[in-house]
């Protein structure tokens, strides 16, 4: 197996704990998210009903989406509230001097 490819995606100082930002890699939309926990990455296309989910609230390590309120974990991209049944994709995410970095392979 093949070791995973790292994207610079911002300096870990630029997105606050608490916050999140959209990034487009191509043909991913990967929302970065600060926890109290670390960073973690996600799709930021809710499952349920295709809203954006970088319009909707971070609390704690869980996304809610604007539109319905589904909830994923972003840690592992689980679901954690309903209307949503199926989960979201998690990248993997490392802080490297500073710099935050997500796999997208």
């Amino acid at each position: 197996m093949s070791q995973p490819r790292y994207q610079l995606l911002l300096q870990a100082e630029e997105l606050p704990v608490g916050r999140t930002r959209c990034f487009d890699l191509g043909e991913h939309q990967v929302l970065l998210c600060h926890t109290k926990e670390g960073f973690f990455a996600v799709h930021n296309i809710c499952s349920h009903a295709y809203a954006r989910l970088d319009e909707g609230r971070l609390r704690g390590t869980r996304v809610i989406c604007p539109l319905h309120g589904a909830s994923f974990d972003v840690r592992d991209g689980s679901v954690k509230g309903p209307p949503a049944y199926e989960g979201i994709r998690s990248y993997p995410v490392r802080v490297t001097d500073g710099r935050v970095e997500v796999a997208l392979d």
